[in-house]
């Protein structure tokens, strides 16, 4: 049996694992239809609330990919003006590189329109918000933007963590509210997360599905829960890793403790394209639904404070100005500081145990879709077949369960 810390790289181990991860990607049922039988409504139209980056990507890619009008708003004319602007100047770069026609260009830009008029909404078949992420801010979005609309209008949220069912708290027609979790950017990453409530009808659930597919998204059905899949298992890997270094280990170590998985770039390297303040408000989410597991950093609320990009510059270095602001290492030596496979083996065994739990909380319906969300939501490797099989190859899964996620696949060592 291999170490928790070694990922074995022999090609006994690498195919079975490969072979999964590209059935996965192909395997037409993980792209839900909702409940057979029953017909989703259409999508003739489209409004999105926000006119941020996030907003006006999804302007972008709700007008070419369903050839259908786009209404976009936000508070000020100013705000819709600069989506607008940004939509405009991405079409022109895309023209620029030979991926776009200037005529399918000048086609799309005629499908997406700004307002600050919220009743301009009374016609659309769906509206998403792209808003700050903050429960009250949304559910003040709703609540306005509820009574303009028909009674069957689909109502969407973009959230990365926040409890859908919450924010239908108040609606007159809390079951056709959905989270639809698309990942940035969006027009590049496959994976749209599905969240659902208990208030869904069949309809809306067959919906949101048919809409996703519509997208040219590889869809995963989702239970309302904290951080949802992706952003609960990255979150856990870094409240792991970041609790580490606030304990003093040598910061480069740690964040290069995690090499030998494979994945596409170091923790504090992905932290630094997420935001330090937007990981942080996630860390802080994610602590109040489980304290007992998620960890508000010291040093990444520092980091944020002081609007730093994050613990690293674009060149992969530290930061001088985050070092300034990390706890100094214990140099009494009273506590030994772990080194790169002790620091690899927690975060392996924390992981291993928020996948169990969420399997047992019915978060997807089976390991298959964390991978599936991990892969195409994070880049973790194909070869390794996502995270699942990785954990029970580390030998992971049985330290922390008892038994591998895949008894008998040949993934485990």
């Amino acid at each position: 049996m291999v170490p928790d810390t070694v990922v074995e790289t022999s090609q006994t181990a690498i195919q079975p694992a490969s072979a999964y991860a590209a059935a996965l990607l192909d395997a037409e049922r993980y792209r839900p239809a909702g409940a057979r039988g029953i017909d989703p409504r259409p999508v003739r139209s489209v409004g999105v609330i926000g006119a941020g980056l996030m907003a006006s990507q999804l302007a972008l890619v709700f007008a070419k990919q369903l050839g259908v009008p786009v209404l976009i708003t936000d508070l000020s004319e100013a705000k819709v003006d600069s989506a607008l602007g940004w939509i405009a100047a991405h079409l022109e770069k895309l023209v620029n590189r030979g991926q776009l026609s200037e005529t399918a260009a000048r086609d799309l830009r005629s499908l997406i329109r700004g307002t600050v008029d919220k009743r301009e909404y009374r016609d659309c078949d769906v509206v998403i918000e792209a808003v700050f992420e903050e429960l009250a801010v949304k559910r003040a979005v709703f609540a306005e933007i509820e009574p303009l609309l028909r009674t069957d209008a689909l109502l969407l949220t973009n959230t990365s963590s926040l409890s859908v069912t919450a924010m239908g708290h108040g609606l007159a027609h809390p079951e056709r509210l959905m989270g639809l979790h698309f990942f940035n950017p969006v027009a590049v990453l496959p994976l749209v997360e599905i969240i659902s409530t208990e208030n869904n009808d069949a309809v809306t659930v067959a919906t949101a599905c048919s809409l996703a597919r519509l997208l040219g998204k590889t869809a995963v059905l989702v239970t309302d829960t904290p951080g949802f899949v992706v952003n609960r298992i990255l979150t856990r890997l870094f409240c792991e890793l970041l609790q580490v270094i606030d304990d003093g280990t040598d910061i480069e170590l740690a964040d290069h403790a995690l090499d030998p998985l494979g994945l596409p770039m170091t923790p504090l390297t992905l932290l630094g394209f997420i935001g330090p303040a937007v990981q942080l408000h996630i860390c802080e989410t994610m602590h109040a639904a489980y304290p007992d597991r998620f960890y508000v950093s010291t040093s990444l609320a520092a980091i944020a404070d002081a609007r730093l990009r994050g613990y690293l510059a674009k060149s992969g270095t530290v930061l001088h100005e985050a070092a300034a602001l990390l706890p100094a290492a214990d140099a009494g030596g009273s506590v030994p500081a772990p080194d790169a496979e002790a620091i690899r083996a927690g975060i392996l065994h924390a992981l291993a145990e928020e996948v169990g739990l969420m399997l047992a909380e019915k978060v997807v319906a089976g390991p298959a879709e964390v991978d599936l969300c991990m892969l195409l939501g994070a880049n973790f490797p194909q070869h390794q077949g996502g995270l699942t099989p990785l954990l029970d190859q580390s030998g992971a899964s049985r330290r922390v369960w008892g038994r591998d996620f895949h008894p008998g696949s040949g993934f485990a060592a």
